[in-house]
């Protein structure tokens, strides 16, 4: 029998959300999306099925956000046809958590209410008066969730044990979504194995300092290095980042892309993948497993990780990849210094021994997902699932 999911999400735009919805929808599940968009194009569909609008946002703009919010949580009844019915109430940041529970709790009360959360927010971890009235609010929300899903071992060792969180907890790591022959083609051609070598950079764009270390490290290089930039740069960090990037050497930004259409042609282009975040060092970047490194491992573009974080962690573990120390920008530049073709073709070696099922979500793990909503209590860390 189909699933019904009202998904609340924080942006119908982001690639992410995207492919939840096509996750659940592949596992037999029917989505109904509501949300906000961080883009400038109203969403009338998402992944070809229909969604509700809730309007414009945007990041790092946390007084609007919480304008807006306000504003969805006290008019949750214009949506209660679209959550009336559904055996799952899908809540992605803690934002939409708040929206949801009240949604669940008027027009669908025999739904499982399932909290999706892949980062945690700066504001969370403060010591301020802001952070402990944001950790209570949070606190008193998850009593009424049903099932978390968090994307990093990190997450749940360093905050959601620590806090105690109620419910059972399944990891869900940010891997490549393959359905069928979609996007399948993952041995492409390589850039020949020599300089100038090629660093990509994809994905939010949102660590200035990463910035500004590539395109150091870069003009020390003197044309043997390239840093390819794609993506969607934070407006928070990079208001004009087209301004930010113009006149830095070896320095290319080629805009947005398709995610997953594009994934294969953009890391085919590089040799190396930026799986290094300083945005919220200590904290959030600390602890995630981002996008770009099951990309980059999966398309053949090596990933370059900081020692000591939980993505060097992940690496270390499957003898892949490359793993640096601080100073970085002294370790980049002797890595390259010292890197020939005979030493990139091995590692090349190590990111093709990978397990597929350590990079890739594939239709059985939909499938498993939709199962988990079906019984939540059968979900708990750690778990293996995509």
């Amino acid at each position: 029998m189909s699933l019904t999911v009202a998904y609340f999400a924080h942006d119908l735009s982001d690639p992410t959300v995207n492919r939840r919805i096509r996750m659940l929808a592949a596992g037999g599940a029917s989505v109904r999306a509501i949300g906000f968009r961080r883009s400038s194009k109203a969403a009338a569909l998402v992944e070809q099925m229909g969604a509700v609008d809730l309007g414009c946002t945007a990041d790092g703009m946390l007084a609007r956000r919480v304008h807006s919010v306000s504003r969805a949580f006290l008019t949750v009844n214009r949506h209660a046809d679209h959550v009336r019915g559904a055996d799952v109430v899908l809540a992605r940041n803690l934002e939409m958590l708040m929206i949801a529970a009240r949604a669940r709790k008027l027009y669908a009360p025999a739904a499982t209410l399932v909290y999706e959360c892949l980062d945690i927010h700066r504001m969370l971890l403060s010591g301020r008066i802001s952070g402990t009235l944001l950790r209570a609010l949070e606190s008193t929300l998850w009593q009424q969730v049903d099932l978390l899903l968090t994307s990093s071992p990190a997450f749940i060792r360093n905050y959601f044990v620590p806090r105690s969180f109620p419910a059972p907890i399944r990891l869900i790591e940010n891997k490549v979504l393959l359905l069928g022959s979609d996007y399948a083609s993952v041995n492409s051609a390589r850039p020949p194995p020599g300089p100038p070598w090629r660093i990509g950079w994809f994905g939010m764009i949102r660590c200035r300092k990463s910035l500004e270390i590539l395109s150091a490290v870069a003009d020390a290089a003197g044309g043997t290095l390239e840093i390819i930039i794609r993506g969607r740069p934070s407006g928070a960090t990079f208001p004009d980042f087209r301004a930010a990037v113009a006149g830095l050497p070896h320095v290319s930004y080629g805009g947005p892309y398709r995610n997953p259409a594009d994934l294969p042609d953009i890391y085919n282009e590089v040799h190396f993948s930026w799986a290094i975040d300083y945005y919220e060092s200590g904290q959030n970047s600390t602890w995630l497993l981002p996008c770009r490194m099951y990309e980059g491992s999966l398309y053949g573009a090596v990933p370059l990780a900081i020692k000591g974080v939980e993505t060097s962690r992940w690496l270390q573990q499957r003898g892949a990849g490359v793993i640096l120390e601080e100073p970085l920008k002294q370790q980049l530049v002797d890595f390259f210094l010292q890197l020939n073709p005979m030493h990139y073709t091995k590692l090349v070696k190590g990111m093709e021994a990978l397990p597929r099922q350590d990079l890739v979500i594939d239709r059985a793990d939909c499938r498993e997902l939709v199962e988990a909503f079906r019984h939540p209590a059968m979900s708990q860390f750690p778990s293996t699932t995509g």
